[in-house]
């Protein structure tokens, strides 16, 4: 394979002098944001990161920048906060609406209150109507039943049933169906810490919390990020244009225009096994998108790009290497092929035989096809740029930052560069279960000239 291409300008290299960017992969900075917080996707980014891209690839107001796993929408709150236009895909409905959500900044609080005023009488009526707890059992799977109090779930369910029926603006409705979305794992007593919920550790800071006032001081805070952002937005984002696509990004050539994006940041799944309808499990089932494993499947992992074992199935097709890659990168089609066979060796030893050989074939599949209309849709000039880290499902290191590169190159894209972030995988030397490969988060910035 060819060794890393870097841009002949060096004036574009990364100014680190005064950055800390070992978070930018993670979504830690976003915690405390104005809007950026409303929902804690596990599998964000860091907003600074978009914000540092935008400044040093000088993409102006009323450009377009276009996020092709836009997740809960950091790329694209970032944009209409600058000015910029954008596109985001993702295939992920639950986690789309959160995305539309946070750019709806026409949100007021007086129609707030109002809203919450009207959503109060009407959950007094409904308490009336409900005369034991039975109606939880008849209504949550038995995850959701596990994580709450019986109190709190009554309250959760009266909100969530009332604002279903009230008779309000749809934006305000969309606004506080976040709003209780974000408030759901804070009042949780069971340990709903992201990524994963363990209904038999007991969250004693959430016990006896009052679940009507939790959901009425963060559905005003979020109206107070509103605020804030709206002191701090360029005057161009009234005129900006923000379009999101509830789509895998593979083909969008009927969303969007060959060659009209002026820049790409983007975070795709890495290829780490990680489960992205799993993670939302919690928040589907509460509001009734889901009841089941089953559900999940259907609703969300087949939708999504492969990143792990749970997506797979040996009788499927779309988990065998295509030829295509082959045809553009024989050298990377070469390498892959070896790493499957072995991984499909090195399955069979282990407990629980994880389909990795599967995930790596379907996640080169979709990275190549997405890589492809990437390059369709971004203007001569301008740069695609990726977060991402490399992968050693079984202990079998996947270059998955370089790979990405040379495929880009592969395509069409004229060169990449690799910027290292941070080092990984270091919280887990003591799991014997865990390989030993040191692995890396990177940014891959490709060109098309």
């Amino acid at each position: 394979m060819k060794q890393l291409s870097l841009f002949p300008d060096e004036s574009d290299r990364l100014d680190t002098d005064n950055l800390d960017i070992s978070t930018w992969g993670t979504f830690k900075d976003n915690l405390k944001t104005p809007i950026h917080s409303w929902f804690t996707y596990p599998a964000g980014f860091s907003y600074k990161a978009v914000e540092s891209s935008i400044k040093r690839y000088q993409i102006q107001p009323l450009e377009v920048i276009y996020d092709p796993f836009m997740g809960s929408g950091t790329t694209n709150v970032v944009a209409k906060k600058l000015g910029v236009s954008s596109y985001g895909c993702d295939a992920h409905p639950f986690v789309f609406k959160i995305a539309q959500a946070k750019l709806n900044w026409n949100v007021e609080i007086k129609a707030v209150t109002k809203a919450i005023k009207e959503l109060f009488l009407l959950i007094n009526e409904k308490r009336e109507k409900i005369q034991d707890a039975g109606i939880l059992k008849e209504t949550f799977p038995e995850l959701v039943l596990k994580c709450y109090e019986e109190d709190s779930l009554i309250n959760l369910l009266l909100i969530r049933d009332s604002l279903f029926d009230l008779d309000i603006n749809s934006e305000i409705k969309e606004f506080l169906l976040v709003s209780l979305t974000n408030v759901l794992r804070q009042v949780s007593t069971a340990a709903t810490g992201w990524p994963y919920i363990a209904p038999k550790k007991v969250k004693i800071t959430s016990q006896n919390k009052d679940v009507l006032s939790e959901f009425q001081i963060n559905s005003f805070k979020m109206v107070k990020d509103i605020e804030i952002m709206l002191r701090e937005v360029n005057p161009n984002y009234l005129l900006s244009e923000h379009h999101l696509l509830n789509i895998d990004s593979k083909n969008t050539e009927n969303f969007i225009q060959k060659n009209s994006i002026d820049h790409i940041f983007t975070s795709p799944p890495y290829l780490n096994n990680y489960d992205y309808a799993d993670r939302t499990r919690l928040e589907m089932y509460f509001w009734g998108h889901a009841k089941n494993w089953a559900d999940l499947t259907q609703q969300v992992r087949k939708k999504l790009m492969t990143s792990a074992t749970t997506q797979t199935s040996r009788e499927d097709s779309r988990y065998i290497l295509s030829p295509e890659i082959q045809d553009y990168a024989p050298d990377i089609y070469s390498f892959l092929e070896s790493a499957i066979e072995k991984l499909g060796k090195i399955r069979l030893t282990k407990g629980g035989k994880k389909n990795y050989d599967l995930v790596v074939a379907g996640y080169f599949n979709d990275i190549f096809e997405v890589l492809k209309d990437c390059y369709r849709v971004l203007k001569p000039g301008k740069k695609a740029i990726f977060v991402l880290g490399d992968s050693a499902p079984y202990g079998v290191h996947i270059p998955t930052d370089e790979f990405i590169g040379e495929l880009g190159v592969a395509i069409g894209f004229s060169s990449y560069k690799i910027e290292i972030l941070r080092q990984r995988g270091g919280k887990w030397q003591k799991n014997p279960q865990r390989h030993t490969e040191k692995l890396r988060e990177s940014i891959v910035t490709l060109l098309k000239e």
